[in-house]
């Protein structure tokens, strides 16, 4: 169990560069994150997959730690395509587009059913955990999916943060709202992230993604412990729309992930991440502005089911 967290109440306005640029005014926090360095994505290389904890990359006792990245989110959210953007392995979604995709991408819904580590610049990874909701498999494996997420996500130490992915071209979807609470309930430090930024449903009366990213916001204000909204994203893989900002703030992360690693090893400092990730809430809570809306956008969204 990850324990010893800082508080992460409130958000600091002046938590990253992009602070300025968001709409939403929030009280300041004791916590602020560096300025962003080395942010650029050099080399991107699948590492393995694994079922367990345990399975993952070794920690080496003493170091060097490599902070993780983990994102997770309902089947066809688009979490491939994301990571393969932020890896710069996607055709137009900025990164240099390198034809050869790091993530794979699948028409069918629930396809990633591991713990999939990618190591990046050789000094973190991008983690790809299974996709929750509709998956076309036996309900016993599903089960075992929600087992390891969930042991992933409270015993990893090198874990910095999890990205909660929530499709923007669509309402908010129950299951969503009920994994960020699940996590902000067990003290995982997340940050949710808005897919799809730039598309919109055919259908006439279908709310555009700014309606649907402020609907998301209420309905987290609503429903997450003392009403604390963590970071939110907004992103296209289609355009790279907020790809440079959420690797700004990866790095951000991996400093202070480094800054207390080096102090106190992994028992005295990952946890601070948590109160960080909320001080970049003001820079963060939906920029949906950047993502160009257009007609068409992915495909109809599937049934969920129970999450956990």
């Amino acid at each position: 169990m990850r324990d010893d967290r800082i508080d992460s109440s409130t958000p600091s306005a002046s938590a990253s560069a992009s602070a300025s640029s968001s709409s939403s005014s929030s009280p300041s926090s004791s916590v602020e994150l560096p300025t962003p360095r080395e942010i650029r994505v050099k080399t991107a290389e699948y590492v393995g997959s694994s079922v367990t904890p345990a399975g993952c990359p070794a920690i080496p006792p003493s170091g060097p730690y490599r902070p993780e990245f983990a994102f997770l989110g309902r089947s066809n959210v688009g979490k491939s395509s994301l990571i393969n953007c932020l890896a710069g392995r996607s055709k137009g979604g900025g990164g240099g587009g390198s034809a050869a995709s790091l993530a794979m991408v699948s028409s069918t819904p629930g396809k990633t059913a591991t713990i999939n580590h990618y190591a990046i610049n050789g000094s973190w990874y991008l983690v790809d955990l299974p996709g929750y909701g509709y998956a076309r498999r036996a309900q016993s494996t599903r089960v075992d999916w929600a087992d390891f997420t969930q042991a992933y996500l409270l015993e990893r130490p090198t874990l910095a943060s999890a990205f909660l992915l929530a499709d923007a071209s669509v309402p908010p979807q129950d299951a969503d709202i009920e994994a960020a609470v699940w996590m902000a309930e067990r003290d995982v430090p997340f940050s949710v992230v808005l897919t799809k930024a730039d598309k919109r449903k055919k259908a006439a009366k279908a709310p555009p993604p700014e309606a649907n990213a402020a609907e998301l916001r209420r309905l987290l204000a609503a429903n997450l412990p003392g009403g604390r909204l963590p970071p939110i994203w907004a992103t296209s893989s289609a355009t790279g729309a907020g790809r440079k900002e959420l690797l700004a703030y990866m790095s951000q992360l991996r400093q202070l992930c480094a800054e207390r690693w080096s102090r106190g090893g992994l028992e005295g400092g990952v946890d601070v991440v948590s109160g960080a990730a909320a001080a970049a809430s003001a820079a963060a809570n939906a920029k949906t502005s950047g993502a160009r809306s257009k007609e068409g956008g992915a495909p109809d969204d599937v049934d969920d089911e129970e999450w956990w």
